[in-house]
């Protein structure tokens, strides 16, 4: 029978030796491991999370989510386990300090490049705007609207708490760039239910020296100069003022840009009427735009039959392809 005395000795276990045991088996943690933790103890502002190192690993409020919050109870609960990105290296303390907010910017990122890959529509409200545009947050990431690519008559002051579809235009993890399309999602939507060599009506919205902005339910497209008229244009000032209603025909439908290409040279009965008799070429639109996509269909099928038609076709429809 083996003695009480015996035990006690066979089990003597000191400080220094449970210390030992503790660096034998340390798996030096380092920045940027993503970590199993358990809550430890939820404190006013932070929590203290057991991973398994010497010390209780701290993670402070504004660590606890990618968007605000106000008491760790908000995320975080006692005895939880969860994943933990590790931020710092241990201080003076022996302290790590660790981020559930770094691993949420992580997989946000990896979520918006996947929704980028599948050119997905997303909504979001925009919660401020600015000089250049507005802001709106994507998966809690927060994402830039330029002001040329927000397609609203409204100022854009009373754009906050208005939900909008956006397309991605830029997402790029290393510069913190996020940066979205209203305009795009507009166009794309609009799209879905327009076609090449079909007649619009529309509203001038802006004039340019190289052509003019038309609404066309809400979404902008540009009837560039060259597509104005057959006969020579020195400016789309001397044809078209602010806010005429005009009928003009979709020659082109870029989904990739966002953009959407028009022309009233396609629908002139003879050169030059647009500007000697513009109410003639919008009494004859529909019989044009008929003549126009019999054209295309032609072309397309190969069933040209002179090479005359043949380079008209290619002289009408260059400009489609090259100008904007």
């Amino acid at each position: 029978m083996v003695s009480q005395k015996t035990i006690a000795t066979d089990i003597g276990f000191t400080h220094d030796d449970f210390a030992a045991l503790l660096d034998k088996y340390d798996y030096h943690f380092s920045p940027g491991d993503i970590v199993a933790g358990t809550v430890f103890s939820l404190e006013p502002r932070g929590a203290l999370i057991d991973i398994g190192a010497k010390t209780a690993a701290y993670i402070p409020l504004q660590e606890m989510s990618i968007n605000r919050v106000d008491t760790p109870d908000e995320v975080l609960q006692s005895n939880e386990t969860r994943e933990f990105f590790i931020l710092t290296d241990e201080n003076e303390d022996g302290q790590l300090t660790l981020s559930i907010r770094r691993i949420e910017y992580m997989r946000a990122w990896e979520r918006v490049r996947q929704l980028q890959a599948e050119d997905a529509t997303v909504r979001s409200l925009v919660f401020a705007t600015n000089r250049g545009g507005a802001l709106v947050r994507i998966e809690g990431l927060r994402g830039f609207i330029p002001g040329s690519h927000i397609s609203t008559r409204k100022p854009k002051e009373d754009l906050v708490g208005e939900e909008l579809p956006l397309k991605f235009l830029e997402v790029d993890e290393d510069r913190n760039r996020l940066v979205l399309s209203h305009r795009r999602a507009l166009v794309e939507r609009k799209m879905n239910r327009l076609e090449v060599g079909e007649v619009v009506i529309g509203s001038v919205r802006g004039i340019k020296p190289y052509g003019a902005f038309i609404d066309i339910g809400g979404v902008s497209g540009l009837l560039h100069i060259s597509e104005i008229s057959h006969d020579h244009i020195d400016t789309p000032h001397s044809v078209f003022n602010v806010n005429d209603e005009v009928k003009v025909m979709i020659i082109d439908l870029d989904a990739e840009r966002g953009r959407i290409s028009l022309s009233t040279k396609q629908l002139e009965p003879e050169p030059g009427d647009m500007i000697n008799n513009r109410q003639r070429v919008y009494d004859m639109a529909e019989e044009m735009a008929a003549k126009y996509r019999e054209k295309m269909l032609a072309q397309q099928q190969g069933q040209t039959s002179t090479p005359e038609l043949q380079e008209e076709l290619v002289e009408e429809e260059l400009p489609a392809a090259t100008e904007e």
